[in-house]
């Protein structure tokens, strides 16, 4: 469900300030980064690389009101957040992003305890912003904004990809980068963001 007005504040939602930024892989991340009224700073940032294949994928950061290690109160938090994720491999496709972010938030769900089939309408929406292409260089900014919800912006837009208001979801989203289990494919990203 998404409330009347939702979109009001999406226009505001997301500024970067250039003056000052974190390069990671060669990439600039924002020491800050504007949601509504407040000022998030850049609580950690790393590169998603697939060992396996010896490929970077993306460079993400966590933006967050207060700098924090405590991954759980994160997840669990509805306070304004985002991740910034910066595409830095030209060999990605939207498949394979797509099944990567299933895939994700599969484990998510699995540590955290999350029944996925009750969210699975949000996900499947989720993971359908990244059919219409996927490209080196693409940023996707991920906002959870207080009250209302997740929303999607790709490269600057004013406009979100998506709007979605779901508790479980955010937890289940954010949770694909900051939860802890046994098949732990983001431990370095995790550890990066947490700035541990």
């Amino acid at each position: 469900m998404i409330k009347k007005g939702f979109f009001i504040l999406a226009v505001l939602v997301m500024v970067a300030f250039p003056a000052a930024a974190r390069k990671i892989a060669g990439i600039d991340m924002p020491e800050t980064l504007k949601v509504g009224n407040d000022t998030l700073v850049l609580n950690g940032a790393g590169l998603r690389e697939k060992y396996a294949l010896g490929l970077d994928v993306y460079v993400a950061g966590l933006y967050l009101k207060n700098i924090s290690h405590d991954a759980q109160a994160i997840i669990s938090s509805d306070e304004n957040m985002a991740i910034r994720l910066h595409v830095v491999t030209k060999l990605i496709t939207p498949k394979k992003f797509t099944d990567a972010t299933l895939e994700g938030f599969t484990l998510s769900c699995k540590n955290q305890r999350i029944d996925m089939t009750r969210i699975q309408p949000e996900i499947d929406r989720f993971v359908a912003i990244f059919k219409s292409g996927i490209t080196k260089d693409d940023v996707y900014d991920i906002i959870n904004v207080k009250g209302e919800g997740v929303q999607v912006f790709k490269n600057g837009s004013e406009t979100p990809l998506i709007a979605i208001q779901n508790p479980a979801l955010k937890k289940a989203l954010f949770g694909i980068w900051l939860t802890e289990g046994p098949e732990d494919h983001l431990k370095v990203v995790r550890k990066a963001l947490l700035g541990i």
